[in-house]
C-alpha cells in the first residue's frame, strides 16, 4: 500500500485546496460558459460522447437565442471575467460562426473555441481572429494512422496538422493541442511529444476516455491500470523537462500524482465555475457530462436564475457518497470525482484514483 499512500506534505496542500474549494462553491462565480452551437460534425470519432453527425436531428441554436443568455449574464456580472467557448459538434460548420464571435466579443466576453481543425486554414484563422477569437484548442491524437483511426476520416490528421501549423504563425492567440491517449498511442508518447515540440506547439493537454457514448463500445480506447500510471509518469517527467507545457485533463482525483501532472489540484468545476448551454437549450455543468443532470432550459427558464439557485447536485456532492465512495479514505479531497463520470442513476463508472492504487500496489508486490 505504501506506493499509493499520499505523503504528508501533499495532504497539507490538499487540505488548503479543500478550504479554497469550499469558498469557490459558496461563491459559484461563472468563469466558463460552453455553447454547444451545433451538433453537426464532419468527423465520426470513436470516443464521441455526444454522438454528433454530419446531419443532426437537432437544429443549430439560432444565434439570437444564445445572445439573449449573454445579455442576461452581462446585466448581472462582469462579462470580461467569463470565457464563452463555442463547441459542438464542429463549430466551424456554422456559416455564421464569425458573426457569433463578433457578437460574443462585442458584449465584452472572451471568445474561445474547440475544433477538430478540419476546416481551419490560414484564411479562416485570420477571419476568426479578426472576429475576436482569443483562444482555441485543436484535437490531435497521435501520428497519422492512429489519429485517422480515432477520428474516422482519412484526411483528419493532415488537416489538423495544417491547422496547427497555421496557429504557430499567429501571435496574440492562446492555443493548445488536446490528445486522447489510448492503447494505440500510449506506446509512442515520447516521440509524439518531440514532434509537437518540433512543429512549435506551446501547450499540450492529454486526456483519457470514459465509458460513455461511443467509447462505451470501444475497449481499445481505454488504458489499463499500468498504462494509466505510465502516462502519469510520462506527464510528470515532461513537465520537469519544461520543453512543452504539458498537463493531464481535468477529470479525476489522482492521488500521489496530484500537484505534479497539472497546474492545480483536482476539483470538478462543473456547476461551480463552469456551465454550458446545449444545442436544445438545456443548461448543464459542462459538455463532458452526457447523463441528464440538466438544471433548466433557456427556452423556459432564466439562465441566471438557474445558475444562482439550482445546480445543487453539482455544488453538494454528499449524494455521491455511496458504494465505494462511502468507504474511500480520500473522499475529502476527491468529493466523488467528476460529474461526467457518473451515469443518470448516479453510479460512478470510472475512478482514476482506484486505477492508480491498483497499479502502484501491483508494482510493489
Amino acid at each position: 500500500m505504501g506506493g499509493s499512500r499520499i505523503p504528508l506534505h501533499k495532504r497539507l496542500s490538499l487540505e488548503l485546496h479543500h478550504a479554497v474549494l469550499k469558498q469557490r462553491v459558496d461563491e459559484h462565480r461563472l468563469h466558463q460558459l460552453f455553447w454547444e452551437c451545433t451538433l453537426r460534425c464532419n468527423l465520426n470519432c470513436r470516443h464521441c460522447g455526444s454522438d454528433c453527425r454530419m446531419v443532426s436531428e437537432q437544429s443549430d441554436m439560432p444565434l439570437h437565442d444564445f445572445l439573449n443568455v449573454l445579455d442576461e449574464i452581462r446585466s448581472q456580472t462582469d462579462p470580461s471575467d467569463i470565457m464563452v467557448i463555442t463547441t459542438g459538434g464542429e463549430p466551424l460548420l456554422r456559416k455564421d460562426l464569425c458573426e457569433c464571435g463578433r457578437q460574443i466579443t462585442s458584449r465584452g466576453f472572451v471568445w474561445g473555441m474547440v475544433s477538430n481543425g478540419m476546416l481551419l486554414d490560414d484564411n479562416k484563422l485570420k477571419e476568426l481572429i479578426d472576429s475576436g477569437l482569443k483562444s482555441i484548442a485543436i484535437s490531435f491524437d497521435g501520428f497519422e494512422a492512429d489519429h485517422n483511426w480515432m477520428r474516422g476520416h482519412p484526411e483528419s490528421y493532415c488537416r489538423a496538422e495544417n491547422a496547427i501549423k497555421a496557429l504557430t504563425k499567429t501571435s496574440g492567440l492562446v492555443w493548445d493541442v488536446i490528445s486522447c491517449v489510448n492503447q494505440r498511442t500510449i506506446r509512442y508518447l515520447p516521440d509524439f511529444r518531440d514532434y509537437l515540440i518540433k512543429i512549435g506547439v506551446p501547450k499540450w493537454r492529454l486526456f483519457t476516455v470514459f465509458p460513455f457514448g461511443r467509447a462505451a463500445n470501444e475497449p481499445e480506447l481505454r488504458l489499463s491500470d499500468q498504462q494509466f500510471i505510465e502516462m502519469m509518469d510520462f506527464i510528470r517527467q515532461t513537465r520537469l523537462e519544461n520543453k512543452i507545457n504539458t498537463s493531464y485533463g481535468c477529470d479525476g482525483f489522482l492521488g500521489i500524482y496530484e500537484g505534479e501532472v497539472r497546474n492545480r489540484y483536482f476539483a470538478c468545476s462543473a456547476g461551480v465555475n463552469v456551465a454550458s448551454v446545449l444545442a436544445d437549450g438545456s443548461v448543464s455543468g459542462c459538455l463532458s457530462i452526457r447523463s441528464n443532470y440538466h438544471q433548466g432550459n433557456i427556452y423556459r427558464d432564466s439562465f441566471w436564475d438557474v445558475w444562482q439557485n439550482r445546480f445543487k447536485p453539482y455544488r453538494n456532492h454528499k449524494w455521491m457518497r455511496t458504494g465505494k465512495c462511502a468507504r474511500c479514505k480520500v473522499w475529502r479531497y476527491c468529493q466523488g470525482n467528476g460529474m461526467h463520470l457518473r451515469d443518470g442513476e448516479g453510479k460512478l463508472h470510472l475512478c482514476q484514483y482506484e486505477m492508480i492504487t491498483r497499479a502502484l500496489n501491483a508494482r510493489s508486490i
